[in-house]
């Protein structure tokens, strides 16, 4: 069994309600507008649907959800990739979300905060929800298709990675031949540009260091005439600083036996003669490094010219020239690979060459897999009233293909024994929709791993021995699995293993909702209420108790078809390996 509790507080009409759910084949029933599906809305919000404001009890603050699983193993793989890892003694798996008055929605697994998308990708491991208007997606060829890759394990999220590769590779070789000349015309335009600034070849930071070459040969002669005055200043014959000083230094230490401060000064000038001596020197070596050179002044004066004259033209500033050509480079090779429309062909001819590979695998697979699907369904309608009915998947080649491949998926049926098949919406009658949707579920839910099967009102629209048949099914699938079942039918709710009725109370806090657990005469009782309505006759209970005694004598059976279903299961499967 997989799911053991459900508790709702101030959900819908219900203020608090913990059930306790058990194995094997539930039923809930009730009388119309009772709640019945509020169950199984709860659990899909629970589980990751959208949250409204609207399923909070008028009144309350927030409605709050919690589902209490037993944790099968392969879930366990999952939990721990995700961050909910069970401990070791842990056996349960906890579910909560709360839907707050202000639209906040907030949800945990195992205690740990989880997003809404982590929700649905564990509850596609932990229960299979089969609604009643299930049948409607039999008409759709996207649905058709996703219930026979399933069936088959197919997965086609590589295949769709590839079509968008192919669509991108037939969109650049496209654009490339319809702006070919365009394309020739611009990689033309930037080539010239190109040759025009190649001759300078400018360089980050080159703009300003050429104009302190310049600014230094430009002045040197008079850099010259100032570094000789300086030395002249710094050691002259009679009136040079070194002299000065030095004169100062020998009168101060003549003296300084007079005054001892005076040594301390005498050794202050005499430091500051050996940087005077310093500086002379350093200036002697300037001089010696340095030369008018008007051939090079000649040479950055053209260079900064060709700076000057290529931003002009290009309305730059020539600190962006380099930026600019760096660009134009970029640009070009870009361009060149552009108009390669050889390499661009190539490209494309590999990006059909894996997508068709891909799809023509996934083509084979559903092609093996479709008459086995087609047989499980067929088998499965003879025991829903459809006897000699045929159900086909049929398959038939796409001309472009596409992101799920190159085959359009259909469903075709023949309702009775003789008769051609034809698309599902065109030759079945609603009730005949529903049970053929209800066989659909069935073959595909025995190879899923979800444990808790669950399915509300399916089994609209039809009656007497069908009825029973499809109570006897859900019996069935009991065996293995949790099944709970919403219906209206007297014979699906005789043949559950467990019964709950819904109903309305009314009080002082308004309408509520509320689940019991019948048996016996009160199980008795509600199967007479589906029977006969409001007026529960002796006869109606003698028939309804009529009813849970043969079920209960009967032996599991579809039509004697459960050993040839396991067969067309057994071969799916083989093909999925």
């Amino acid at each position: 069994m997989s799911l053991k509790r459900i508790t709702l507080k101030d959900f819908v009409i219900v203020k608090h309600l913990e059930l306790e759910l058990s194995s094997g084949f539930s039923v809930l029933s009730g009388e119309t507008g009772a709640g019945k599906s509020i169950l199984i809305d709860a659990i899909q919000l629970a589980l990751g649907a959208r949250a409204e404001t609207s399923v909070i009890r008028e009144g309350a603050s927030k409605a709050e959800i919690t589902l209490e699983f037993s944790a099968p193993p392969f879930v366990a793989a999952w939990l721990e990739e995700e961050g909910f890892g069970l401990d070791k003694e842990q056996s349960e798996l906890l579910v909560r979300r709360v839907i707050e008055v202000g639209g906040k929605s907030r949800a945990w697994i195992n205690a740990s905060p989880a997003t809404a998308s982590q929700l649905k990708e564990l509850s596609e491991q932990l229960i299979d929800i089969h609604g009643q208007h299930a049948w409607q997606s039999l008409t759709r060829p996207n649905s058709v298709r996703i219930l026979l890759d399933a069936y088959a394990g197919i997965s086609t999220a590589p295949l769709s990675k590839l079509w968008s590769q192919l669509k991108e590779a037939n969109q650049t070789l496209s654009k490339a031949k319809e702006a070919q000349e365009k394309l020739l015309t611009e990689r033309e335009r930037l080539m010239w540009q190109l040759s025009e600034v190649e001759k300078l070849a400018p360089k980050q930071g080159e703009w300003i260091e050429l104009n302190a070459q310049h600014a230094r040969l430009a002045n040197a002669q008079t850099l010259i005439d100032v570094a000789q005055k300086a030395i002249d200043s710094l050691q002259g014959e009679d009136t040079g600083a070194d002299q000065l000083v030095a004169a100062a230094q020998s009168t101060l230490d003549s003296n300084s036996h007079l005054e001892s401060e005076f040594a301390g000064l005498s050794d202050t000038l005499a430091s500051a003669n050996a940087q005077i001596a310093d500086v002379a020197h350093s200036l002697h070596s300037w001089l010696k490094r340095t030369d008018l050179d008007p051939e090079k002044l000649s040479e950055l004066d053209e260079r900064l010219s060709l700076w000057l004259s290529l931003a002009r033209r290009y309305k730059r500033s020539p600190e962006e020239l380099p930026e600019l050509y760096a660009s134009w480079k970029s640009d070009l090779e870009v361009l060149e690979r552009a108009v390669d429309l050889e390499a661009l062909e190539h490209s494309e001819r590999e990006a059909q060459k894996a997508y068709n590979t891909a799809a023509n695998q996934i083509s084979h697979k559903r092609a093996q897999t479709a008459p086995l699907l087609s047989e499980a369904i067929t088998e499965a309608m003879q025991g829903l009233g459809m006897q000699g009915g045929r159900f086909l998947v049929h398959l038939e080649k796409t001309l472009t293909g596409g992101p799920a491949g190159v085959d359009d998926v259909s469903f075709l049926v023949a309702a009775h024994e003789g008769a051609t098949p034809r698309p599902v919406a065109k030759v079945a009658s609603g009730g005949e929709l529903s049970r053929i949707s209800l066989a659909i579920a069935v073959t595909t839910s025995q190879l899923g791993e979800a444990q808790t099967l669950i399915f509300d009102e399916v089994d609209s629209g039809i009656g007497g021995a069908v009825a029973q048949t499809v109570g006897r099914l859900m019996r069935k699938l009991g065996l293995d699995r949790q099944v709970l079942a919403v219906t209206h039918l007297p014979q699906v709710a005789a043949c559950a293993d467990h019964h709950w009725v819904v109903s309305k109370l009314a009080n002082s806090e308004g309408t509520l909702s509320q689940i019991n657990s019948v048996s016996a005469d009160a199980r008795i009782s509600e199967i007479a209420r589906m029977l006969g309505g409001e007026l529960i006759s002796e006869t109606t209970k003698a028939h309804a108790k009529e009813m849970l005694e043969q079920v209960s004598l009967a032996k599991v059976d579809i039509s004697g078809k459960a050993k040839k279903t396991a067969q067309v299961n057994k071969k799916t499967q083989e093909i999925k390996l």
